[in-house]
């Protein structure tokens, strides 16, 4: 029964990205080592950004919530949005195929790192929990935004398409503002979530859920935007 609890979080996590290379095209254009590229720079940049934390941002251990200081913790997830810009600008093709291999090969590299071993160990064990499930269903809000391309929702993807369109030498100056509130947005998600959670002492279900939110509605916004960036340069 342990095993079969694993496989099912197994399953939750990783299958919707083995989906998304396959239906999304990058299969067709054999970007299987450019998205492992990616992963690994994905690493580098945590460790760049572990090693910042760890230096100028030490771990808080009062019983009062650092506001200040984890907002500048989450300033340091700034450091993704260059570290995608780097794998799309070492990437040719069009902006769709950048946008997918940065993305997939990122939000990959996060979920082998962040959850694989604490599914393997913990989903394995003698009792069940509730816990592992929502872990792999929120490994999938990672992945689960509203579609930019046939069929993937992903975050990174919306993260990627962000950096994509503030890049374009050509981009116009009327779409510049909402780009830039967007990838505002997007970095500190995370930070305003924690906040709101902690502030209205939420549920483990309910956090999933206001996250699963915010992000469908931050994804439609970039979606939004980047269908008329296109539509306005092709």
């Amino acid at each position: 029964m342990t095993l079969f609890h694993f496989g099912n979080c197994f399953a939750l996590a990783y299958f919707p990205y083995f989906i998304t290379y396959k239906c999304s095209g990058l299969s067709e254009y054999n970007a299987f080592w450019k998205c492992v590229q990616a992963g690994v720079t994905y690493l580098f940049v945590q460790l760049c950004k572990m090693l910042f934390l760890a230096t100028f941002f030490p771990t808080w251990e009062g019983g009062i919530y650092d506001f200040i200081g984890e907002f500048m913790k989450a300033s340091v997830d700034v450091a993704d949005l260059i570290g995608l810009n780097l794998v799309m600008s070492r990437n040719a093709g069009k902006g769709e195929y950048k946008i997918m291999v940065a993305a997939l090969g990122w939000a990959t590299a996060e979920l082998i790192m962040s959850r694989c071993i604490p599914l393997w160990v913990g989903a394995r064990g003698i009792e069940f929990d509730w816990k592992y499930i929502q872990m792999s269903i929120d490994s999938n809000i990672s992945l689960a935004w509203p579609q930019l391309s046939a069929s993937l929702q992903v975050h990174y993807i919306v993260a990627s398409a962000q950096v994509w369109m503030i890049t374009r030498y050509d981009l116009y100056h009327t779409f510049r503002p909402a780009v830039l509130l967007l990838m505002f947005l997007s970095v500190y998600k995370a930070f305003v979530m924690e906040t709101f959670v902690h502030l209205c002492s939420l549920g483990s279900w309910t956090a999933l859920l206001a996250r699963a939110v915010v992000t469908g509605l931050l994804a439609l916004s970039t979606l939004a935007l980047y269908v008329a960036v296109v539509n306005v340069h092709s």
